[in-house]
């Protein structure tokens, strides 16, 4: 093995193409509890590049791609269970680690084997789609026979809670476009689009006002219109992005959530998506070299997937 890795970071903060580096660094050793990974797949996401601009600032330089895929090449002190060669996924110690995923190898603070059948790439869109979509719904109550609407259905987090929820026994409507449209009906959704007239057409295809509403579509100006298909109680609506309206409108918001008390359900469906009964689409593998490319693509909004990097 060489002493040196290739990892995109950032030594300050800003704007993911203005701060973003692909460097050389010597190789970093695990640490007590944590394991390094010869990284196969990194997922990025929306959340890297809130990194850069400063959310949950730390020291620096860091880096990004929170999510990994890769085989055990190394063990810190006081790790058991795991050994040498075992291929695993989960997420990077991101927050104490001057480098992340984007990596030749990656520090791993929290991992699971790979079930047998799933595929790496798979395996490194996971974590955070899975944790993030699992989590938001289990505030709003994951209770069978329920019935949620799901606001921004073709995005990551947003298809992988139609199919959670759906799983859980829950009766599912999705708003989406065209991309994922038939996809979410053909997994059991009652889908209808977005725009003008999207009130009226959720409460027709509800008989009446939904349980809950997660709204997981980029800041649209929408969560009135989700407070009325909640019956008026902006209790029963939690937003991923409208931060600011949610504070105005009594909506309940990801950050003013209690997240002390998180169910860990990625072995569950990292086993389902290894049986084929789960998936997070995934729109695009790249090189680590290519990383501006997924950058790019990330933050013009249409990504449709899961970007992933492949070093």
């Amino acid at each position: 093995m060489t002493d040196t890795m290739r990892t995109v970071r950032f030594h300050l903060n800003g704007e993911p193409l203005d701060v973003l580096r692909l460097e050389t660094v010597p190789v970093p050793d695990p640490g007590e509890g944590k394991i390094r990974v010869l990284v196969d797949a990194a997922g990025v996401a929306p959340a890297d590049w809130a990194l850069c601009r400063g959310l949950f600032p730390g020291d620096l330089p860091r880096g990004i791609g929170c999510d990994a895929a890769g085989t055990v090449d190394a063990i810190g002190e006081g790790v058991t269970g795991v050994a040498i060669g075992d291929p695993v996924f989960g997420t990077t110690d991101w927050a104490h680690s001057s480098t992340s995923g984007a990596s030749d190898r990656a520090i791993m603070n929290r991992w699971f084997p790979i079930p047998e059948g799933l595929d790496p790439t798979q395996a490194a869109a996971l974590p955070m789609t899975v944790d993030t979509a699992y989590g938001h719904l289990s505030w709003l109550g994951l209770d069978a026979g329920k019935s949620i609407l799901v606001h921004g259905a073709g995005s990551t987090i947003g298809f992988a809670a139609v199919q959670i929820a759906l799983l859980r026994g829950m009766h599912v409507i999705a708003t989406a476009g065209d991309t994922y449209a038939q996809q979410l009906r053909d997994l059991g959704a009652q889908v209808t689009n977005y725009g003008e007239g999207m009130v009226e057409r959720v409460l027709q295809i509800n008989g009446g006002p939904v349980d809950c509403v997660l709204d997981a579509a980029p800041v649209g100006g929408v969560l009135p219109e989700l407070i009325q298909i909640a019956g008026g109680d902006p209790q029963r609506v939690l937003t991923m992005s409208d931060f600011a309206a949610a504070a105005e409108l009594g909506v309940r918001a990801t950050f003013t959530e209690d997240m002390s008390n998180r169910i860990e359900a990625l072995p569950e469906f990292a086993q389902l998506a290894a049986d084929g009964r789960f998936f997070v689409p995934i729109a695009g593998t790249f090189p680590l070299e290519e990383w501006k490319t997924a950058v790019t693509i990330s933050q013009s909004g249409h990504a449709r997937g899961k970007l992933v990097l492949v070093p």
